[in-house]
């Protein structure tokens, strides 16, 4: 997948873009199952994944899992969703069963990787969310790339 620079101006926008993301998973089997997601607090993360969710797991009730540290949604595909702002560590990973679910069959979507990037897999979609005119608060640019390190 080539890098995708899109613009949206409301939640409902960025929503649209994870449904558009989800279709693209569901048509090509070749595209990475994991999604690193980096921005900070507010910029949209959870309503990307709501997005995402829409398409794969019709009906889930998407909120953020900052306390659950993990939330699991079933359908088409099954999406098992963290937040990783609370992690600190390789043993807060491994007393959550991270490296469990890396072996399950889903889409595993992944808030505040940035605070595991000892634990991304070799080959995922990074998205990045931005706010991106002061103006404009509800406004976003979202960066998906495909990155793999091997």
């Amino acid at each position: 997948m080539e890098p995708v620079k899109l613009y949206t101006a409301s939640p409902d926008d960025t929503e649209r873009v994870g449904a558009e993301l989800a279709e693209k998973l569901l048509a090509d089997s070749a595209l990475p199952r994991y999604i690193a997601l980096y921005g900070d607090l507010g910029v949209g993360k959870t309503a990307f994944v709501r997005g995402v969710a829409s398409v794969l797991c019709p009906g889930a009730a998407v909120r953020s899992p900052t306390f659950a540290l993990v939330n699991e949604y079933r359908g088409k595909l099954p999406i098992f969703h963290f937040d990783m702002y609370r992690i600190t560590d390789e043993d807060d990973l491994y007393s959550i069963g991270y490296d469990d679910y890396l072996l399950r069959d889903g889409v595993i979507l992944v808030e505040w990787s940035e605070n595991i990037p000892y634990a991304l897999p070799e080959h995922y979609l990074r998205v990045t969310i931005t706010k991106n005119d002061p103006k404009a608060p509800e406004s976003r640019e979202i960066l998906m790339e495909e990155v793999s390190l091997c």
